[in-house]
């Protein structure tokens, strides 16, 4: 469905209506997702630092690395680090060689949550199915290429 039909709205320009789109479109396809997510008690921030950790393999991560590949930068990690702590989602240890760093990796319980989750992650992708891989090559590129002008707020 065209964005003009399901908003029952016009833009100011192309560039307007793109915005809103990515806006739109993002929200709808993240609606399923934090549905599934307050399943199991998890933010959409805490959602990500689990699947930071669990791309860490069991290594360790510091909270800086986790800071640097958030989806939302403005997060308080120190305090989602916390929130998970309790759940027993993951484990935070002193780190060896600087006692100022903090050690945080995946607890099994994180992996069996996160393991929950991916189910529906796949049904949520298997809704873009209708587009081609180069379609969504092309949208990716696009998507990346939007984000990389430097000067952006």
């Amino acid at each position: 469905m065209k964005i003009e039909d399901e908003l029952k709205s016009k833009f100011s320009s192309e560039y307007h209506k793109l915005l809103v789109n990515i806006h739109l479109t993002s929200s709808r396809l993240g609606e399923r997702m934090e549905s599934e997510m307050k399943k199991h008690d998890l933010t959409a921030t805490q959602y990500n630092v689990l699947r930071i950790l669990r791309g860490q393999h069991k290594r360790p991560a510091s909270i800086g690395l986790i800071k640097d590949r958030m989806i939302e930068r403005n997060s308080d990690v120190s305090r989602i680090i916390d929130r998970l702590v309790k759940k027993e989602l993951i484990e935070r240890t002193e780190n060896q060689t600087d006692r100022r760093q903090k050690d945080v990796v995946i607890s099994d319980k994180g992996l069996k949550v996160l393991a929950a989750i991916d189910n529906l992650e796949n049904r949520i992708m298997d809704q873009l199915g209708h587009l081609s891989e180069q379609e969504v090559d092309t949208l990716n590129n696009l998507l990346d290429k939007a984000r990389s002008k430097d000067d952006y707020l």
